[in-house]
């Protein structure tokens, strides 16, 4: 038998909410209530929402975590639409330096969004990696493989890679151009 993600759970401050805040945005039916979890069914996995002191004790805080989902062209479509809908702050990138950008690492179309507790989810539309070194836009850990890594001028302690086209802003200084 494969292995398989059955199931994750995603700490909360209110779980049918923050399950809710997801079906909505990705277009998936209603999130269950069942015992502590509120459950949301993607596939065969679900993300099982858990209010944070129920799963970690009465003072405990949230660590952001990052959830990535594969969909259609359409599906993107769809779902950026309602993180428009609803002004939310989206990136091209995970570290939020391009902001009301998306990406086009391998080709296909990626945006990061947050969920009220701060957890950082993303959809994409091709597996990172998978556009390998042919893609006009390679995702930026294969893009490291095609040049070596130089140190800026401005910037002598931190390392960057040589500017190449089709490179997203967030492999450049402070996600701007070189």
């Amino acid at each position: 038998m494969a292995i398989r993600l059955n199931h994750t759970i995603v700490a909360a401050h209110d779980k049918a909410a923050s399950a809710t805040f997801l079906t909505e945005l990705l277009g998936l039916p209603p999130p269950v209530l069942l015992g502590p979890f509120a459950i949301v069914r993607i596939g065969e996995t679900s993300l099982d929402f858990m209010n944070v002191e129920d799963y970690r004790g009465a003072d405990a805080e949230i660590t952001s975590q990052h959830y990535a989902f594969l969909v259609s062209e359409l599906e993107f479509d769809a779902i950026f639409a309602r993180i428009r809908e609803r002004r939310l702050p989206y990136w091209a990138d995970p570290y939020r330096r391009e902001r009301e950008q998306i990406n086009g690492w391998d080709d296909g179309r990626g945006v990061y969004f947050e969920d009220p507790n701060g957890h950082l989810l993303e959809v994409i539309t091709r597996p990172y990696g998978s556009g390998g070194t042919t893609a006009s836009h390679p995702h930026p850990l294969v893009a490291q493989t095609l040049q070596p890594i130089t140190q800026d001028a401005h910037h002598s302690d931190h390392p960057v890679k040589n500017d190449r086209a089709g490179l997203a802003a967030a492999d450049r200084p402070h996600g701007k151009g070189a």
